[in-house]
């Protein structure tokens, strides 16, 4: 199989985790590539013709995409347990309200990023950020009794997603009034899995 890929996705990473904590990142080729909203290489739209990352290319059926079927097809494959029956929509919901935060937190970088200066929306920057801190918000006082007991894709999507944050919107300081998902984070972050898949330009 070969994972299309770049180092600073997010969404990369939580695969990248998923393919780590069930032990197979060895069955995976990485397969790298740059990619905007303004310009999706041939090898992603082959992959993907929607050009977003990542994108599994399996060698018994056509590629499969997003990062949501990804993890669940590798867990499938190697029987995880990471959407446990008793919790199965819980963790779900978990794992999208995780992407959610990424969503917006990545639209703020590309805001700036691919837009002239002087078309950049600074109110539409902030209604994004507001849109993230909501669901950090949401995760701090709602549903820190999902993130304990064994390892699952809601811990795994949030980490990723609260690693996002510490990456690229630093100064917005995520951790301030949500102290129990700052130390939940602090002991999560501190994995094997998670320190061999830190974000990089």
């Amino acid at each position: 199989m070969k994972l299309v890929y770049s180092p600073a996705s997010p969404f990369v990473r939580k695969v990248e985790v998923v393919l780590r904590e069930t032990g197979q990142i060895d069955d995976v080729d990485l397969l790298p590539v740059k990619t905007t909203p303004v310009s999706t290489p041939v090898e992603l739209q082959s992959a993907n013709p929607l050009g977003k990352i990542p994108a599994l290319i399996r060698g018994d059926g056509p590629a499969i995409y997003d990062s949501r079927v990804i993890c669940q097809f590798l867990n499938d494959r190697a029987g995880g347990g990471l959407y446990p029956d008793a919790s199965r929509w819980e963790v779900m919901t978990l794992e999208a309200t995780a992407d959610g935060i990424l969503d917006a937190a990545v639209l703020m970088v590309y805001e700036s990023r691919v837009r002239p200066p002087h078309m950049v929306y600074e109110d539409w920057v902030e209604a994004q950020w507001e849109k993230a801190a909501r669901g950090v918000k949401a995760v701090n006082d709602r549903w820190m009794s999902h993130l304990t007991g064994p390892l699952n894709i809601g811990q795994i999507a949030i980490g990723c997603a609260l690693g996002y944050l510490d990456f690229r919107h630093a100064g917005r300081n995520w951790r301030k009034g949500n102290d129990a998902l700052d130390d939940w984070f602090a002991v999560f972050n501190a994995r094997d899995s998670m320190k061999a898949t830190q974000p990089s330009d």
